[in-house]
């Protein structure tokens, strides 16, 4: 009989946040699309050990009594981890067949919870490998067939991008019809991305585009050359993927599997086999020389998760969270496509020694057409915790009187804590001491208001958060932590001092996250800030806690075998009101256009399985939301803006034009008409630099202040010859750290300037003190 042991029951809520940052890339590992062997049928036999048999039983029981969703789940919703687990081998839903998906759901359906909770049997997953494996390798073969013949991309058809919601094709013939215009569809995108390529080098000979017959629905004579290396690039991709299958092994599969059971739970948890888990351990450490970012892998695609701060990707400012990671190469090698491999590897190829190169080809977060392509060049390092760090930096305002005024920024990266790793010459410095400390120079600086800046802050240590919070109010609740057996926890700032009580303001955007979403919505709750930014938070408002399998049962404890380990929810948080942060996030006060807002896949709501919004009985706390009388004319005047001023107008112009792209679900395989629209994308992409760079020349005058030693120098990657600045060198000079143009936070210091004004007329104050200020009560 399992038990749930002691150190599982309710624990401290500070546990865990770091850990799910620092988890991202081994977490979802099991996110991978499988790739095949050479021949069509396997030689290896996978079949579930013993000791993971044990480990498989105990995981669902843990599940069923110790997770804190565990009474949502029944045992007849085991049978969709069937088609889940499919999604999880063929992302795309372009290899299995609806026949597959109709046998597998009558074979292992309705048995699939009581083999593995009680035989701790997971054959299926094997068996419906081997059928994947199988269809793959066939469809490979079909397709390295297909590239020797000839293709029309002259005709009328389209094909669609994303098929994570699309049902199999039905028959053989429906999956020949499907593949034939993905293959059309990568041939597009690769004669797309060659012909920039030789543009960007000024080596494009062409003069069709002026000619009688630019428009001809054809590939010119010089073009079959093009057509040629692009069907041999297709060609490497496929043949590199039949590679790649020789990397599955049981353990891998076991650990999708096993992983697909524990999302029906939340997204959150999952299954790691003792390799991956042995991979965290090290990612903990923090130890490797890499780029500093954490990965992970959505159907088919690499995709950037988190970029670390104060790693060499943060301080070479191009690579972004969601861009999606094509090809590695070291200096002077061959690219490599990484479609298809696992995690692990890719992580080994993007891993080196300190000082050295490594190329990255990628699909940047926010392009609307798949051919767009960026190589970047990051230099190997480890994270530079005094770039990681918090800073600051007085900007000169115009006030109403055209007079400047001095308003302070604060910008924290992530709730770090103190060193940890034994070194006893590093300062032992914490995200809440840290901006306590710029707190401080703001004020010597004297200015009105301040803003703190939490966008990209993915969250970091909880205790970190309470007293962060702390800083800016009284004593009192700042989050309540409900457990999975139902009771309520509520963590208090203990602090009756206050380091800043002036006029706050709190920036965020759709990656601010956990940490980030409970200083948020508490000094929301308080009334202390007016929350700005994009339509709201991240929304993860749940605790994981990570358990190695050896320590729940005592058959696992003396198996000589290695074992596997869990990550599991075990907790949600609630701010001092009772409103959860799970799933809704934080609603800003005053919301401004961003482009987050239709960028897909970045929000908690967009997660299966996402565990609810709810809400608990208020905690008693010395505050309340803003009020009317002041929220309202704050957000009358930025609205007055936002209709008024040309950066705003300049901001709607580039959302509404990615929104369209990205509600365009239909690709056209015509080459002509993508050539076409990629050249009015180009245009309109020069003509949105211009207006920024023009934009830019009104960014107010800053100073900036840091802990500890200057800012390194940014590490851009060499220009090829030929190729022009793009929209991703926001940075002016070199050791510049606010982007140019940054319309949001140049918004966020006019609220607060709004605020100060505001306060000059006592008949608008909700109490006895100035708004936005300590003790205003809201």
């Amino acid at each position: 009989m399992f038990c749930v042991p002691a150190f599982l029951r309710p624990v401290a809520a500070g546990l865990a946040l770091f850990v799910t940052l620092a988890v991202a890339s081994a977490a979802t590992d099991g996110k991978s699309t499988a790739s095949p062997v050479a021949s069509p049928a396997t030689d290896r036999k996978f079949t579930t050990s013993p000791t993971l048999s044990k480990e498989a039983s105990t995981f669902v029981s843990l599940l069923e009594q110790a997770h804190y969703n565990h009474d949502a789940v029944r045992s007849s919703d085991y049978a969709q981890v069937v088609p889940d687990y499919m999604t999880e081998l063929d992302g795309q839903h372009m290899f299995f067949l609806g026949t597959d998906k109709a046998a597998f759901a009558e074979k292992y359906g309705k048995s699939t919870y009581y083999n593995v909770r009680y035989l701790g049997n997971i054959n299926a997953a094997y068996e419906m490998y081997d059928v994947f494996h199988s269809r793959v390798a066939s469809r490979i073969s079909w397709i390295l067939e297909e590239l020797n013949k000839d293709v029309d991309l002259t005709m009328d058809e389209s094909y669609r991008v994303d098929r994570t919601k699309s049902e199999w094709p039905s028959t053989a013939a429906d999956a020949d019809d499907l593949w034939r215009k993905r293959i059309k569809f990568e041939l597009v995108a690769e004669l797309l991305y060659k012909t920039n390529d030789a543009k960007s080098k000024a080596e494009q000979k062409t003069t069709e585009a002026k000619s009688a017959d630019a428009d001809a629905p054809k590939v010119a004579d010089d073009g079959k050359k093009a057509m040629d290396d692009a069907k041999q690039t297709i060609r490497k991709r496929y043949e590199r993927t039949l590679k790649n299958f020789e990397d599955i092994d049981g353990s891998w599969l076991a650990e999708t599997y096993l992983s697909t059971i524990a999302h029906l739970y939340d997204p959150h948890t999952t299954y790691f086999s003792a390799d991956t888990f042995e991979d965290f351990a090290i990612q903990m450490k923090l130890s490797l020389v890499g780029i500093g970012a954490l990965l992970g892998l959505e159907e088919d695609n690499c995709v950037v998760k988190e970029i670390v701060p104060g790693g060499p990707a943060d301080l070479g400012r191009v690579l972004k969270p969601n861009d999606k990671i094509i090809s590695v190469s070291q200096t002077n090698g061959e690219p490599v496509e990484i479609m298809g491999m696992k995690l692990r590897k890719i992580v080994e190829m993007i891993r080196g020694e300190k000082g050295t190169q490594v190329h990255l080809l990628v699909q940047p977060a926010d392009a609307t057409d798949s051919s767009t392509r960026k190589e970047i060049v990051i230099t190997r390092d480890t994270v530079k915790l005094n770039s990681a760090r918090a800073r600051a930096a007085v900007f000169q305002v115009p006030g109403p009187d055209g007079q400047n005024q001095p308003l302070g920024v604060i910008t924290l990266p992530a709730f770090y804590g103190p060193a940890d790793d034994g070194d006893t010459d590093a300062e032992k410095t914490s995200a809440s001491k840290d901006v306590e400390r710029l707190i401080d120079q703001l004020k010597e600086q004297k200015v009105k208001g301040v803003v703190l800046d939490l966008r990209k802050n993915g969250g970091g240590y909880l205790n970190e958060a309470i007293q962060l919070a702390g800083l800016f109010i009284n004593k009192g609740p700042v989050v309540q932590v409900k457990a999975y057996d139902g009771s309520i926890q509520v963590d208090n700032d203990e602090n009756e001092g206050i380091a800043y009580g002036g006029p706050l303001a709190v920036l965020v955007d759709r990656f601010s996250a956990s940490a980030s979403e409970i200083v948020t919505g508490a000094l929301q709750n308080y009334g202390r800030a007016i929350v700005v930014g994009d339509s709201s938070t991240h929304g993860k408002g749940s605790v994981q806690q990570v358990v190695e399998m050896k320590n729940l049962s005592p058959d696992l404890a003396s198996s000589k075998e290695k074992t596997g380990a869990t990550k599991f929810t075990i907790q949600k948080y609630y701010l001092p009101s009772g409103d959860s942060t799970q799933l809704k996030g934080v609603i800003p006060d005053i919301i401004l256009p961003s482009k987050d807002d239709y960028i897909p896949n970045i929000g908690e709501a967009d997660l299966p399985h996402a565990l609810v919004w709810d809400k608990i009985p208020t905690s008693f706390f010395d505050g309340a939301p803003l009020s009317a009388k002041v929220l309202t004319p704050l957000r009358q005047a930025s609205l007055d803006r936002q209709t008024k001023l040309d950066e705003f107008a300049y901001l709607r112009k580039d959302i509404e034009w990615f929104k369209v792209h990205q509600e365009q679900k239909l690709i056209s395989l015509n080459l002509v008409e993508r050539k076409k629209q990629k050249e009015a994308d180009d245009v309109f992409r020069k003509e949105m630099k211009v207006e920024k760079d023009r934009i830019a020349k009104s960014d107010y005058v800053f100073k900036d202040f840091r802990l500890g030693p200057p800012a390194p120098p940014r590490i851009k990657a060499p220009k090829k010859d030929g190729e022009e600045d793009d929209d991703t060198d926001d940075l002016g000079d070199e050791n510049d750290t606010y982007v140019k143009a940054d319309v949001n936070l140049r918004e966020a210091l006019r609220i607060v300037q709004d605020a100060v004004e505001l306060a000059k007329n006592k008949e608008l104050w909700a109490s006895n003190r100035p708004p936005l200020t300590a003790s205003s009560g809201g």
